[in-house]
């Protein structure tokens, strides 16, 4: 049994009535008209008729021309319209003549369906159901309904519930309307609607939900509408409207209409797709930007009504000027409206301008010397353009070291407002990507720079006018690179635990951690580290390896380029207990900033024996080292040289410095003085730093 299906009772009046009946002693035909009080649910009397000319007997059937017009004039004279169309019942009491000369009064049970009746659902109560086939409607209109009535003919063509009180669509409320095609809730007080509350109605052709509450319109809400024409939300709370929410019906929807909503944006991609778009009305809204090209594919648009928003310019379209007359087809009957927009008239709304319209009503809000004036009554040469003037740069000569990051401001003013671009030093267009990123503002932050960005970036501001250019030159000093150490056989000790504090260095003495690094080729002066690749951690930077000995609390930093997995360190103190740490520095996504992960800690001892203090029996130089290059003085060092006495047995001296300063000279032949500068100076005091200890050991090494 059906859910929807009501069980009606009797009415205890008509019961009496009906038991009088049966046994009445009058011997002409009578009967009894029953119908349902569909607001009771019950069977009701409706009307009891006396002295009907009907005779029945076995041979023939005999029918008064009376009889038939009292129950015409019933039906169609005296019954309301929406009652035409409903069932009757009727019970009977005639005269019967058999072939014996006997004579009875049977009762008879009559079913009265009139053509077109709804025999499956009764019309909901306070509701108009012309339930005439082919065309079912059901008018629904100002009945106080809280949702939509479940009694509704799931066969009927047209449904209207206007000026009602129903808040939300259900997902069942229209289930199995196929045949429906026009669907009216419009001045309801609808906030929601149902995932697939209409994926049923195949056939429809026009949604009137105008007037309601709704908030935004969902890709889901309106799934399986493949043939909608009409679509029409106006005056609603729509604050939002996804992408795909208008995917079912973009190639048959004619008039789509959003007025009087908050919309601030709209999906104009997917409204450039509405090929057969006759209508689009979006007026009274919060819009202030139109996708360039959203109009090109839609030939059949004849009235564009933009009127009320917050449009400052609006792009140039090819269907404009196909209304004019301007291409080879004859011109398209147009209407555009946007008065009401706050209008920056310049060169960029001349075709805006140059429309022959009989509704011109656009007023200029900006500049101040055209406020409020309508278009029209503006001479073309008044619509100017002012050529992008670059305001501000980055001054000088950006200097930064590799792999730090670097900022390059560029604004610039003009009417319109110039789109800022930047190319780099090779000639490409930058935009934005993992390494650079273009502000708003014109700004271009690279993140992470490379010897590639050595060189003049261009900035480039364009408008409407003209642009204007900026270079902007970039220095970038290259990290010291290290040579590899030679393959090391397998660990020697087992690395210890470690108590070198480390900010949030996470589980320093586990065991796990410790494995990581391996500690060999351990002699009374050097020790060579070892650590595996770090897969888990992504964009490491360069690799710090921090270390200390038990009898110095200072710690000593080696910074280690993000390739290399081994580092020999060869500045130890015989006899000492060392605790080692090596750390990877990356780069944090959630903040954009730079972040350090231990990989791994160990603790050794260097061989032999501490070697005693012994005081200084030795020649002791000092002097100055100035370094120029090009004429100009680049830096200038205070230098101690100390030669100890001689050892039992003398070390080879070192040709360190002989090295650097002849790649220093190959330098000047491929860098600017700038970058020479920075790199001299960076090079040389960490030389000195890392070869003073050794010079104290009487170690020949410079």
């Amino acid at each position: 049994m059906s859910d929807s299906l009501a069980v009606c009772e009797v009415d205890p009046e008509l019961k009496e009535k009906l038991r009088k009946f049966r046994f009445r002693k009058e011997t002409d035909n009578a009967a009894i008209i029953m119908k349902v009080d569909k607001a009771r649910q019950m069977v009701v009397l409706e009307e009891e008729i006396q002295s009907l000319s009907f005779v029945w007997n076995l041979t023939h059937w005999t029918v008064a021309l009376g009889t038939l017009a009292h129950i015409q004039f019933y039906f169609v004279g005296q019954v309301r319209v929406q009652d035409c169309y409903s069932l009757r019942f009727v019970i009977y009491s005639y005269k019967y003549l058999h072939d014996d000369g006997r004579v009875s009064y049977p009762l008879c049970f009559i079913f009265s369906s009139p053509v077109g009746a709804s025999r499956g659902q009764p019309c909901p109560g306070r509701c108009i159901c012309q339930n005439v086939a082919p065309t079912l409607t059901m008018l629904c209109a100002k009945t106080g309904l809280l949702f939509v009535p479940p009694a509704i003919d799931r066969r009927v063509v047209e449904l209207r519930l206007t000026d009602n009180f129903i808040a939300a669509v259900r997902r069942r409320d229209f289930a199995n309307m196929t045949s429906l095609v026009h669907l009216t809730l419009s001045r309801n007080t609808i906030g929601q609607v149902a995932p697939g509350a209409f994926a049923d109605l195949r056939a429809l052709r026009a949604l009137h939900l105008d007037s309601n509450r709704l908030a935004e319109v969902r890709g889901d809400q309106l799934r399986g509408l493949g043939n909608l024409r009409h679509l029409i939300l106006g005056n609603n709370q729509i604050r939002k409207v996804e992408s795909a929410a208008f995917d079912a019906f973009l190639s048959t929807v004619e008039d789509l209409d959003l007025s009087y909503n908050n919309l601030e944006a709209l999906p104009w991609e997917a409204v450039g797709q509405m090929v057969n778009l006759n209508t689009l009305t979006l007026d009274h809204n919060l819009i202030d930007h139109i996708a360039e090209g959203t109009f090109v594919q839609l030939h059949k648009l004849v009235r564009l009504d933009m009127t009320s928003n917050r449009l400052h310019k609006l792009p140039p379209d090819g269907l404009f000027l196909r209304s004019q007359g301007g291409g080879p087809k004859p011109p398209t009957p147009l209407t555009v409206s946007f008065g009401g927009n706050p209008l920056h008239c310049n060169c960029e709304l001349l075709w805006l301008r140059r429309l022959t319209r009989e509704d011109d009503l656009e007023t200029c809000a900006t500049p101040e010397h055209l406020t409020d004036r309508y278009f029209w009554s503006i001479p073309e040469e008044e619509f100017l353009c002012e050529p992008p003037l670059i305001t501000r740069q980055a001054g000088g000569k950006a200097l930064v070291v590799e792999g730090q990051a670097v900022s390059l401001r560029c604004r610039a003013v003009g009417d319109p407002e110039p789109v800022v671009h930047w190319v780099a030093p090779d000639g490409r267009l930058l935009g934005n990507s993992s390494r650079t990123r273009v502000r708003g503002d014109g700004t271009l932050d690279v993140t992470i720079t490379t010897l590639r960005d050595s060189g003049t970036f261009t900035c480039i501001a364009s408008n409407a006018a003209g642009e204007a250019t900026a270079p902007v030159e970039v220095c970038v000093v290259p990290l010291p690179l290290m040579a590899p150490p030679p393959a090391a056989p397998p660990p020697l000790t087992e690395p210890g635990s470690s108590d070198i504090a480390t900010p949030g260095r996470p589980g320093a003495n586990d065991s796990a951690t410790e494995r990581r690094l391996v500690a060999a080729e351990l002699t009374s002066s050097s020790v060579l580290i070892r650590w595996p690749a770090q897969r888990p951690v992504p964009g490491i930077r360069m690799y710090q390896v921090q270390y200390n000995s038990s009898a110095d609390d200072s710690l000593v930093y080696r910074m280690i380029p993000s390739t290399s997995q081994t580092f020999l360190v060869n500045d130890l103190a015989a006899g000492r207990a060392y605790d080692l740490c090596v750390l990877a520095v990356y780069d944090d996504g959630a903040t954009a900033l730079p972040a350090t992960r231990v990989v791994g800690c160990v603790q050794f001892t260097t061989a032999g024996d501490p070697a005693p203090c012994r005081p200084l029996r030795a020649h002791f130089l000092g002097g100055t080292m100035i370094i120029a290059i090009g004429g100009v003085i680049v830096a200038s060092v205070l230098v101690f040289i100390i030669q100890p006495e001689p050892a039992a047995e003398p070390r080879p001296p070192s040709h360190r410095l002989s090295r650097w300063l002849h790649r220093l000279r190959e330098a000047q032949e491929k860098e600017t003085p700038g970058c020479l500068e920075i790199s001299v100076t960076s090079n040389l005091f960490r030389m000195l730093l890392r070869d003073l200890p050794c010079v104290a050991r009487g170690d020949q090494c410079a």
